[in-house]
């Protein structure tokens, strides 16, 4: 449940942080309007990955879930001149609204929307890496994108995956929910994995009781 003091303090802080952005917001009216889910990040958070993206120096960004492309434009003014970021979305139909929403942000130019199963479209971005990964799709799938994310990167890369706490559901050992286990899996998995140091943070705010898991590729 959201807690209406959560909301209002993500309101005070967007407000008071976050210029207005006419584009962004577009983004998200165009989304709701073609029957999207209001599961976009939300503004700050958005934020958030885009100063990770520019404190890192990333050059190319790897997307796993675009949804209606709110984040990815968010990541994509990140990116330098020559700057190149792949999102990755399953449904042909969030694909066509986030290509839209990425074209009214001058965007359509920098980011490459690729449509079909993640596990299936993945292979073919094998050669140059990425910088930056964001991981925000289907969470029973999350340890096998983290295997991905590895294998696309290189040391010093980042990996950020996304609503990973599930308002708490993720400290349940006996859950019996495939997202919950998928997360817990993919946190399994990286903690035995030496080529990553990984921090956990949950979160509160208008998106309710969540987290993120950020981690950076060693070698």
């Amino acid at each position: 449940m959201v807690d209406d003091l959560w909301t209002r303090v993500d309101d005070y802080l967007c407000g008071t942080l976050l210029p207005p952005d006419p584009v962004l917001d577009a983004a998200l009216a165009r989304s709701a309007a073609a029957g999207l889910p209001p599961i976009a990040v939300a503004p700050n958070q958005g934020r958030m990955l885009n100063l990770l993206a520019r404190i890192h120096g990333a050059r190319r960004i790897l997307e796993i879930g675009t949804l209606g492309g709110y984040s990815s434009i968010w990541l994509a003014r990140a990116l330098p001149p020559d700057g190149r970021l792949v999102t990755l979305e399953y449904d042909p139909r969030h694909a066509e609204v986030a290509r839209e929403n990425l074209a009214t942000a001058g965007l359509d130019g920098v980011v490459e929307v690729r449509v079909g199963a993640a596990l299936d479209t993945l292979p073919g971005l094998v050669g140059e890496p990425f910088d930056l990964v964001f991981l925000d799709a289907d969470k029973e799938n999350n340890p096998a994108y983290v295997q991905w994310a590895l294998r696309l990167t290189r040391p010093g890369s980042v990996i950020v995956a996304d609503n990973v706490v599930r308002a708490g559901a993720v400290a349940d050992p006996g859950s019996t929910s495939p997202v919950v286990a998928g997360i817990r899996a993919m946190h399994e998995m990286i903690a035995a994995e030496p080529r990553l140091a990984a921090t956990a943070v949950q979160t509160v705010g208008a998106k309710g009781h969540d987290g993120f898991t950020l981690a950076l590729v060693l070698g």
